[in-house]
């Protein structure tokens, strides 16, 4: 019996590279790409009614970014196994992609052999990371992040809540310029950029309930 070939889904918001990503594939029995995005977006609609095997996906889209599509999918419930494509290796870029649920994470200068035998680990549901990636979630693991202090935690406890940084430092009896210290070293230690990303992440990892 002849195995079903693996489903493709390619999101990326670059005509050239979509069709540079198809072509790696045409002719191959074993793959069919099934269709094209433009758009994170676009991406979660496509998966919800063609059902692919496995997702090329961009990070940074308009509409709705690859992370975003990720968690999208990851809701969703689908069981489409996401394999990241892009140009960047930052831990801004490679931590989110993996915590939202991708089961892989390659560059886009990989070579044509190595992204096939990705595709086909990530549709047997195994991790697959380029070298530059699996170097820096390494790095993460022997070097954690500084951890927040007791006072770090509060401040972001009473934003949680929805407080402003003027009815935190009542609360705290600081001033407002305390506030903001703390937020900015709370944003530097959990590599975010605002007050949501900052209040989401604590979440995440248990910092604050």
């Amino acid at each position: 019996m002849t195995e079903r070939p693996i489903r493709l889904l390619i999101a990326d918001d670059h005509p050239i590279v979509r069709d540079g990503i198809r072509g790696m594939f045409a002719g191959d029995p074993g793959f069919e790409v099934l269709a094209e995005a433009g758009d994170g977006a676009q991406a979660v609609e496509l998966a919800r009614t063609l059902e692919p095997d496995v997702i090329l996906m961009d990070l940074r889209m308009p509409v709705m970014d690859g992370v975003a599509a990720i968690r999208r999918l990851a809701e969703l419930g689908l069981r489409a196994r996401v394999l990241v494509l892009t140009t960047y290796d930052t831990d801004k870029d490679v931590l989110p992609a993996i915590e939202a649920g991708a089961t892989g994470y390659l560059l886009k200068d990989t070579q044509r052999d190595d992204l096939v035998r990705a595709v086909r680990t990530a549709a047997r549901g195994e991790s697959v990371l380029s070298p530059s990636v699996a170097t820096r979630l390494v790095g993460q693991v022997r070097t954690p992040a500084d951890p927040l202090s007791a006072r770090e935690i509060e401040v972001l406890d009473l934003i949680a809540q929805g407080a402003t940084n003027r009815e935190v430092a009542s609360r705290l009896f600081i001033s407002e310029a305390t506030v903001k210290s703390h937020l900015l070293h709370v944003y530097t230690k959990l590599g975010v950029n605002d007050r949501a990303a900052a209040v989401a992440v604590a979440f995440r990892r248990g910092l604050i309930g």
